[in-house]
């Protein structure tokens, strides 16, 4: 979900327009005629889940930190400046607080106006946010922004593929790219497809038509991954649309499934000149979308949490890497619930590792303790107490990361052989230097828990196998049993026997809206 980049003035002196390589023709020299801003704010946000999310677990980049940052470097390939204002980016989680929204979204308003006028502006979002006492909180965060810059300005948008798109957003903006990958490697591309978009009609005076086809199904990521069919043959159309001339883009939008939002549904997105052909395409891609519906499966052997750790014993492969799936951070869960620990223990499982469970206080009594000491801890339930129960343990305090950064914490403990990772504040462990930063080697356990639904390429590189256990959570994989909802439209497979036929809409800002 990290991070982006930008490099402020940026000048070349020819460049070869990116949608060249798209088949759109076009030199585009280096000139600043034009003026384009960025910013935005990224987060995914589950309605079952009791905490929020609050200042403190933004990451704010503005200014030249922004400027800076690695991620949008691909804005300095473009003929004009891109000029920074806020992005705030979030692990996904909880509702946000209401109050911090209103203040950063007050901030980022506040800089876009101090550089009007604008001809562009390039919007990065995620597409699930949800705030309290709020709908469609993306909608209003995008509107905010058409307001401020006004009708003249082009605004482009990236998505997550499991952003959910309402009549709201799709009136206020001109063109959108969303993710073609889940897991998602297509962030940076995605981001570069959307501002190709921005500069071309900007070179060539385009305004240009937008057309969503939303399409009543739901599913969790972990069941349309892109790895597999159905999703892998949809999906890889987009690129072939892209190339017929009058496209410049064909976005397919999973949806997140873990909100009580009208706006949740999947949805075919297709920006271009030929609005007849743009239509044609979406009602393709959602017509194949719904017949595909009931293929949606898991790409991995699920189970419940017991059968998934008998299984892994079982095999005489390592490392067993087990998906915590209905606790994952990086699609809204809590992070801190410990029932594999309980699970790993009442089956009395040796050599596994847990990454991670969060918990302050026992972070903060593994740090005052030392390595090599051994307490008593309470270990999960903290962040929602209601939502799970904790572990009480006796553990061995056997590594603490080096950080003057609090929050940032690690401890990692041992718990009757089995090692532990306790952290400050919630995260995902996607990356093997997660583990090796600790003094872990995930491909020496016999088992590895990890609180993620699918897996991210560098852990599921060395799964040997995956196994993915549908355990309880704010991002539970049992969609049909979540907790009654008052605002999601009927849907597939909440309606089973649903009929539907699939319609297109025509943004307000397009030249043939009616």
């Amino acid at each position: 979900m990290r991070r982006r980049a930008f490099l402020k003035n940026a000048t070349i002196a020819v460049l070869t327009s990116p949608l060249t390589r798209s088949g759109v023709p076009g030199i585009c020299r280096a000139r600043e005629d034009k003026r384009v801003a960025f910013g935005g704010i990224q987060i995914e946000c589950s309605t079952y889940s009791r905490i929020r999310a609050r200042m403190e677990d933004f990451t704010v980049e503005r200014g030249q930190a922004l400027a800076d940052d690695p991620f949008f470097s691909l804005l300095k390939t473009y003929p004009y400046p891109f000029l920074p204002t806020l992005v705030a980016d979030a692990v996904p989680g909880g509702p946000v607080e209401r109050k911090t929204y209103e203040e950063l979204k007050a901030e980022f308003l506040h800089r876009v106006r101090a550089l009007l006028p604008l001809d562009g502006l390039y919007l990065p979002m995620h597409g699930a946010m949800y705030v309290e006492d709020m709908q469609d909180a993306d909608g209003d965060w995008i509107a905010a922004a058409r307001a401020v810059v006004g009708k003249d300005c082009l605004i482009t948008a990236s998505f997550d593929l499991h952003g959910s798109l309402s009549r709201r957003i799709i009136d206020n903006l001109d063109m959108l790219s969303a993710y073609r990958t889940a897991p998602h490697i297509d962030r940076q591309e995605t981001a570069r497809r959307a501002c190709d978009m921005l500069v071309h009609c900007l070179d060539q005076q385009i305004r240009p038509t937008l057309v969503w086809a939303p399409i009543p199904v739901l599913m969790p990521g972990e069941r349309s991954s892109t790895l597999y069919d159905p999703a892998k043959r949809l999906w890889a159309q987009l690129p072939g649309m892209n190339a017929e001339p009058g496209v410049l883009d064909a976005s397919l939008l999973v949806g997140y499934v873990w909100a009580d939002e009208p706006r949740t549904t999947a949805s075919a997105v297709l920006t271009g000149t030929k609005p007849d052909l743009l239509k044609k395409d979406a009602l393709s891609l959602a017509q194949q979308y719904w017949d595909a519906r009931q293929e949606f499966k898991f790409g991995v052997p699920t189970g419940t949490l017991s059968e998934c750790i008998e299984q892994a014993q079982y095999l005489n492969t390592k490392p067993v890497v087990l998906s915590d799936s209905g606790d994952n951070p990086t699609a809204g869960g809590t992070g801190d619930r410990a029932d594999v620990l309980a699970e790993l223990l009442r089956h009395k499982v040796q050599n596994a590792v847990i990454a991670g469970i969060a918990d302050r206080p026992a972070t903060e009594a593994c740090y005052r303790a030392g390595v090599g000491r051994t307490l008593p801890l309470r270990i999960g339930g903290t962040l929602d107490p209601q939502g799970s129960q904790p572990v009480e343990v006796t553990a061995k305090v056997v590594f603490l990361l080096s950080t003057n950064d609090l929050p940032e914490r690690q401890a990692v403990v041992d718990v009757n052989g089995i090692s532990v990772v306790i952290t400050a504040r919630r995260r995902p462990f996607h990356e093997m230097r997660d583990f090796t930063s600790l003094g872990l080697e995930p491909a020496s356990f016999k088992i590895v828990v990890v609180k993620s639904g699918y897996l991210v390429p560098p852990i599921a590189k060395i799964a040997n196998p995956n196994l993915m256990a549908l355990t309880d959570g704010a991002v539970n994989q049992d969609i049909g049993h979540l907790p009654k909802n008052r605002y999601r439209v009927p849907s597939y497979p909440f309606v089973p026997d649903m009929k539907w036929k699939p319609f297109t809409i025509v943004s307000a800002r397009s030249p043939q809206a009616p």
